[in-house]
């Protein structure tokens, strides 16, 4: 019973890395790039970004605390994030790559 739950998990993972992929593949070429998974990382930067400043503050990170953090700075920390999970080093992640864990 428990190996057929972990089986079942297993599947639900790979079908959502797979999705996810999709979403962030925006040429369909069946992989993402470093500017194709830094578009769709720094969306979630920009939403939080209520003043539109290019800055997170304190009160528009989650949890409400923290140091600031430009949007350069955490482009630069997604960058340094892709190239890490980038574990064949061609410059793409796959959908196996994208479902590691991180490095």
């Amino acid at each position: 019973m428990v190996l057929l739950l972990v089986g079942t998990v297993a599947q639900a993972q790979v079908a959502d890395t797979g999705s996810y992929l999709q979403r962030m593949d925006s040429d369909g070429d069946g992989r993402v790039s470093v500017e194709e998974y830094l578009q769709w990382m720094l969306y979630a930067f920009e939403r939080m970004d209520r003043n539109g400043d290019g800055v997170l503050s304190a009160d528009e990170l989650p949890g409400g605390k923290g140091p600031a953090i430009t949007r350069e700075q955490q482009r630069q920390t997604l960058t340094q994030r892709f190239h890490k999970q980038d574990a064949n080093g061609d410059g793409y992640l796959s959908a196996k790559e994208l479902a590691a864990p991180p490095r």
